[in-house]
């Protein structure tokens, strides 16, 4: 063998250990990637889980979270409340949304905003100012889907249409003084 060959050999070895260490870094990238995905979704999760959990643990906020929104004798400080709670859940939709949009977590973790968002909070009268407010900073195409999905009543009666037919040992035929749902409990029925 001669010297020609070696060097021959050494850069087949040489090409061969470069392309090993690409498809080992495409690895590596690609499950980095999914750990940063996952963490995306778990601190969006972990933003849930809060709401849940402080809603749980805390008298003052349940009754707040369980008021009639709608309702015309709110005070001024609670009217404040709903207002900035309503921009809370609107900056957590505008991340959550770009975030799918991206690719960076599942869609689940939208779904899961559409169907509480879809509920009413938005089509009462604080919830609708401050989705026209706030509207005008996003995009036509996030504005058009958040109106179809969240505002639209079509949409949410559809919605607890399915959730009632799925589950009907969670909806007994009692009903709620709390018009949260906006009329969609007798739309259903």
């Amino acid at each position: 063998m001669s010297i020609q060959d070696i060097g021959s050999l050494g850069e087949f070895v040489a090409a061969l250990a470069t392309v090993i260490t690409l498809i080992y870094l495409s690895a590596q990238i690609k499950q980095n990637n999914l750990i940063t995905k996952a963490q995306f979704g778990h601190g969006l999760t972990q933003r849930l889980y809060d709401r849940f959990f402080n809603t749980a643990k805390d008298k003052e906020f349940a009754e707040f979270i369980a008021k009639d929104w709608a309702a015309e004798d709110l005070g001024d400080s609670e009217t404040s409340r709903v207002t900035w709670f309503s921009i809370m859940l609107l900056v957590d939709v505008f991340d959550v949304y770009d975030k799918v949009k991206q690719g960076l977590v599942e869609e689940k973790h939208l779904d899961m905003r559409v169907h509480m968002l879809s509920t009413g909070i938005f089509r009462s009268p604080i919830g609708n100012r401050v989705w026209k407010f706030w509207s005008s900073v996003r995009d036509e195409e996030f504005v058009t889907w958040f109106e179809n999905n969240v505002l639209n009543p079509t949409a949410a009666k559809e919605k607890m249409e399915k959730l009632r037919t799925e589950n009907p040992e969670l909806y007994g035929t009692d009903k709620s003084g709390n018009t949260i749902f906006r009329g969609l409990e007798s739309e259903v029925d």
